[in-house]
């Protein structure tokens, strides 16, 4: 496994002592290194941020560890030299990563992840190139300012400057969050071909139920700071749990419910795309 959580809490520090707040509890959690698509969901403060944040040794365990590609996360390793080799290995797309955009122009900023972790200057223009290319971020773009570019634009430069040190599993954070519907769409696409071609294991916080049923293929359902739910979508939104944790059923499967009580079909959740709707309903015209 890639990431391994044992029996690990999180607490906040308040201004006193006695006014921490816990936030993770006894967190077990396995994440494979290749090939997942893990959604991470729950209502705001379930945890998901928090839990996220352990993966690449942003946040320390309270109590427990995190074990990292081998690298032991504790409580008391606040300081060490190998964080940064976790942080190469996991990549961490935030929530609107265009804000974090700083440099003189666009292929500059591509080239940043990359040199920060040790590769040549030629090397890192080389995997900013390619990177660029894999977003369709046009080559007339790549000396203008990242500032003169669409929202849009931005938010693909700042995940072509993750993409391009090439880490072994993408970390998103509400991926979609300020995206035109358009946008959204090719970015999501592009993670997709990320997690299917490359084999790349993909960790995804969002609030998107109707992003979830498409892309992902293992729900870990965070409520007040526990596991509510780990595995995969079909048998989630079949249960009363998503409910629980205050969750939407995804619009297509609330087709699905409508078109069985109206039609009196019997049609299954295993229905991933309109087109999958239409070719069960072709097939049930014809039985």
């Amino acid at each position: 496994m890639a990431i391994s959580f044992r029996e690990v809490d999180h607490d906040y520090s308040g201004i006193r002592k006695e006014d921490k707040v816990q936030a993770l509890f006894n967190i077990n959690l396995d994440i494979a290194s290749q090939d997942e698509f893990v959604a991470i969901v729950g209502k705001t403060g379930s945890g998901k941020s928090t839990l996220v944040s352990h993966m690449n040794a942003l946040l320390l365990p309270t109590k427990g560890n995190v074990v990292v590609f081998d690298y032991i996360i504790t409580p008391k390793k606040r300081k060490n030299p190998k964080l940064k080799q976790i942080r190469k290995r996991i990549g961490y797309v935030f929530q609107f990563p265009e804000y974090q955009l700083f440099e003189e122009t666009v292929i500059k900023d591509i080239m940043f992840g990359p040199k920060n972790f040790g590769l040549s200057e030629e090397q890192a223009k080389e995997n900013a190139l390619e990177a660029a290319k894999m977003l369709e971020i046009a080559p007339e773009l790549l000396e203008k300012s990242p500032f003169s570019l669409s929202g849009g634009q931005m938010r693909k430069v700042a995940i072509a400057g993750i993409l391009a040190y090439n880490p072994d599993i993408l970390l998103l954070d509400e991926p979609t969050r300020g995206l035109d519907p358009k946008t959204a769409i090719e970015v999501m696409t592009l993670f997709n071909m990320i997690n299917k071609k490359y084999h790349k294991t993909i960790v995804m916080i969002t609030h998107d139920m109707n992003l979830v049923y498409q892309y992902a293929t293992r729900i870990v359902a965070m409520r007040d700071g526990k596991i509510a739910f780990d595995g995969k979508p079909i048998d989630l939104f079949s249960s009363n749990i998503y409910k629980e944790c205050h969750l939407a059923k995804p619009d297509l499967l609330n087709l699905v419910d409508y078109l069985n009580d109206k039609l009196n079909l019997n049609l299954g959740y295993d229905i991933y795309s309109e087109t999958d709707l239409l070719t069960r309903l072709k097939g049930c015209v014809y039985e």
